[in-house]
C-alpha cells in the first residue's frame, strides 16, 4: 500500500524556494482546483480560467521568494495572485466591467451548489462562510473580490453612496475575519 506524501506550509515554501519539482507537483495537484475556481468566478470562461491558472503557477514558481509568511498563509498569497492575475486578464482584454455585471439580484451572484466554482472552493469552506454574511455584504464582496470592481464602480452599479460601499466592505471583511478564526 502506497503512502500519501503531504507537506507542511513551511516545507512547501522551502521546496519551492529550492525549485523542488515534486513539491511543485504536489502544490499544483492540491491547490489548482481552488485557484481555478477563483479564476473561473472572476473570468466566467473556462478556457480563460485555465490560461490564468497556468500563468498563476508560473508566477508562484518564479516569485516564491516574495512570499512573506508574516503577512499571511501561503494559500492566501496564492489566492491573491490568482485573483489579481484574473482581473489583469479581464482588463487586458478591454472588457468593460459594466458588461460583466449582471443584475445584482440575479441568481448568478448567489452561491449555488451546482456551480463548479462553488465545488472547487467549497472544500475550503469559503462559500459557507460567505453565505453567513448579510446579502448586501455578499454582493459587495462578490463584485470586489471575484469580479474585480473598484469601490467606485460598485457604488455606481448598485446606485448607492461610495461611503456605504466602503462601510459594508469593511464590515464584511471584519465579519469574515471573525468567522474564519472560528473554523
Amino acid at each position: 500500500m502506497g503512502t500519501t506524501l503531504t507537506y507542511t506550509e513551511v516545507e512547501l515554501v522551502q521546496g519551492l524556494s529550492t525549485r523542488d519539482e515534486k513539491v511543485f507537483t504536489y502544490l499544483y495537484d492540491h491547490y489548482s482546483p481552488a485557484l481555478y475556481g477563483v479564476a473561473l468566478k472572476v473570468l466566467g470562461e473556462e478556457a480563460a480560467a485555465g490560461d490564468v491558472l497556468q500563468e498563476v503557477f508560473v508566477k508562484i514558481w518564479r516569485n516564491i521568494d516574495r512570499y512573506d509568511p508574516s503577512k499571511g498563509r501561503l494559500f492566501t498569497w496564492m489566492l491573491n495572485i490568482t485573483r489579481n492575475t484574473a482581473i489583469d486578464s479581464l482588463r487586458s482584454k478591454n472588457h468593460k466591467l459594466d458588461q460583466k455585471v449582471t443584475d445584482v439580484n440575479s441568481a448568478s451572484l448567489m452561491y449555488e451548489p451546482q456551480l463548479a466554482v462553488h465545488l472547487s472552493v467549497d472544500h475550503l469552506g469559503l462559500s459557507k462562510v460567505i453565505e453567513r454574511l448579510q446579502k448586501d455584504q455578499r454582493i459587495i464582496i462578490d463584485l470586489a473580490y471575484f469580479k474585480g470592481h473598484t469601490q467606485e464602480e460598485i457604488a455606481k452599479s448598485l446606485e448607492i453612496p461610495l461611503g456605504t460601499v466602503k462601510t459594508r466592505m469593511r464590515n464584511a471583511i471584519i465579519q469574515l475575519r471573525t468567522l474564519l478564526k472560528q473554523l
